[in-house]
C-alpha cells in the first residue's frame, strides 16, 4: 500500500429491510428505514467494502442486494432524543 494514501473511516448502510419501532408487538414490520451493515476503514470504499467483508464473513451469506457506502468525515456525532 502506498504511504502517501489516507486511510478513511465508512459506513456501509442499505435501504433494504424493515425494521420494527421499540416496543411494537405487531407482526408486521412498520418501519421502512435504512439499516446500518457495519463500519470499515480504507485508502477507498472499494478496500473498505472487501475489509468488511473479510472482518464480517456472515454478510456474504445475506440477501442484501446494494449496500451503500459513506465516507466518515469529522468523526462528530449529534444524538437526539423524541420526546412524546
Amino acid at each position: 500500500m502506498n504511504k502517501n494514501l489516507t486511510i478513511k473511516k465508512y459506513i456501509f448502510i442499505t435501504f433494504e429491510g424493515f425494521t420494527f419501532q421499540p416496543h411494537s408487538e405487531l407482526d408486521v414490520p412498520d418501519i421502512e428505514n435504512m439499516q446500518v451493515i457495519g463500519f470499515s476503514q480504507g485508502i477507498d470504499t472499494k478496500e473498505a467494502f472487501n475489509t468488511l467483508l473479510q472482518q464480517q464473513q456472515y454478510l456474504q451469506n445475506t440477501t442484501f442486494n446494494e449496500i451503500i457506502a459513506m465516507e466518515l468525515v469529522d468523526g462528530k456525532q449529534d444524538v437526539f432524543t423524541i420526546q412524546p
